[in-house]
């Protein structure tokens, strides 16, 4: 599974910026799907999550922080997977990484470890 990331840029605090994650692979719709975030000298971590579960139903969750500003979706008939990213602050800035398992199996889609597969990143840069 390839995963390349784009739509970083430098915008202004309080503006939109939506990223894309294009994604390789037959099984798309059943991968979760995580975008990461890290910070000079931080850790990285995760800023949403979109899975599959049964029933056909995709459910989301958020770091508490992007909660209300931030959505996650996808277009399976594009591979893709974004993140809208509204209301931006200058804490936001970061590199953004695209995260990818082939199933949705399990709960810890909020850690590093249970993604298989990763993006090389795009910056966003929120100026004040």
């Amino acid at each position: 599974v390839q995963l390349v990331e784009s739509g970083g840029g430098l915008v202004q605090a309080g503006g939109p910026l939506r990223l894309s994650c294009a994604a390789s692979g037959r099984t798309f719709s059943s991968y979760a799907m995580g975008w990461f975030c890290q910070a000079p000298g931080e850790e990285r971590g995760v800023v949403a999550a979109h899975f599959w579960r049964s029933g056909n139903l995709y459910y989301e969750d958020y770091a508490d922080s992007v909660k209300g500003r931030f959505t996650i979706s996808r277009d399976n008939a594009k591979n893709t997977l974004y993140l809208q990213m509204d209301r931006l602050t200058p804490e936001n800035t970061a590199v953004y990484y695209c995260a990818a398992r082939e199933d949705s199996s399990g709960s810890y889609y909020y850690t590093r470890t249970y993604y298989d597969y990763w993006g090389q990143g795009t910056q966003v840069t929120v100026s004040s």
